[in-house]
C-alpha cells in the first residue's frame, strides 16, 4: 500500500465550532490519511462525527483512521491507530481484517516499530520531533533515529509532534512517508488557509 503525503489529525477543542468545514478544506488540499482523534468519553458524538468524516473522506478518496478505538473502527470498517496503551495490535488486525490500515505509536523507539512490524502494522510513527501542543510531555525523537528506522523498517513511517510548514521539510528528507499534523495545519484563520497548507505539505513529497 502507497501511504505517502500529509496525514491530517482532528482536534475537537482546536476545531469546536468548524470541524467539518476544516477537515473538508484539508481534504480539499490533498489528505492520505485523515485520522479522528477524540479523547472524551461522549461515545455517541464520537460515532457521529466519525460518520460525518467518513462520508466526507469517501467523497474525497481519503483513508478514515480512528484513534485508539478499534471497535468503532470496526462499525464503519475503517482503519485504526493504535498508542502503545491503547489494546492489542493482532487483536486489532483481527477484528478489522487483513486490508484495514492499522498504525502504531512507537515514540522514539525502533524496538517498539520491531514488534508493530510483526504484530501486522500498516504503518509506524514516531514523534514527537518538535515542541508539541497535542502531546507536550512526550519523549523527543531525533532526525538519526529517523534515518535508523528508514533503513531497518520496510513500512510506511509517519512522523508527529509539532510539525509545521517550517520544519517538516528535513522530515521527508530523512525518510518520513506521513507528517501527521495537527496544530500546523488545522490551527489557521480560514479554511482557504488550511487548503493552502494541506497543499504545500503535499508540495514536500514532490521531487525537488
Amino acid at each position: 500500500m502507497r501511504l505517502r503525503g500529509l496525514y491530517a489529525v482532528t482536534d475537537s477543542q482546536l476545531l469546536a465550532g468548524k470541524f467539518l468545514s476544516y477537515v473538508e478544506a484539508a481534504l480539499d488540499g490533498g489528505v492520505t490519511l485523515l485520522q479522528y482523534r477524540d479523547k472524551s468519553g461522549d461515545e455517541t458524538r464520537r460515532l457521529r462525527e466519525a460518520s460525518a468524516l467518513l462520508k466526507l473522506c469517501e467523497r474525497y478518496k481519503t483513508r478514515l483512521i480512528i484513534n485508539d478505538d478499534a471497535e468503532v473502527a470496526a462499525r464503519l470498517g475503517v482503519g485504526v491507530h493504535l498508542g502503545q496503551t491503547d489494546g492489542s495490535l493482532p487483536d486489532a488486525r483481527a477484528l478489522l481484517g487483513h486490508k484495514a490500515v492499522v498504525g502504531a505509536t512507537c515514540h522514539a523507539q525502533l524496538e517498539l516499530a520491531d514488534k508493530a512490524r510483526a504484530d501486522g502494522a500498516t504503518y509506524v510513527a514516531f514523534g514527537r520531533f518538535f515542541n508539541s501542543q497535542t502531546k507536550p510531555g512526550a519523549p523527543t525523537c531525533s532526525l538519526d533515529l529517523l534515518s535508523q528506522a528508514r533503513k531497518r523498517i520496510k513500512l510506511p513511517i509517519a512522523v508527529i509532534g509539532g510539525i509545521t510548514l517550517e520544519n517538516a521539510a528535513p522530515l521527508v528528507a530523512h525518510g518520513a512517508d506521513l507528517l501527521a499534523v495537527v496544530h500546523g495545519l488545522f490551527g489557521a484563520e480560514s479554511t482557504q488557509e488550511v487548503t493552502r497548507r494541506a497543499r504545500a505539505f503535499n508540495d514536500l513529497f514532490k521531487p525537488a
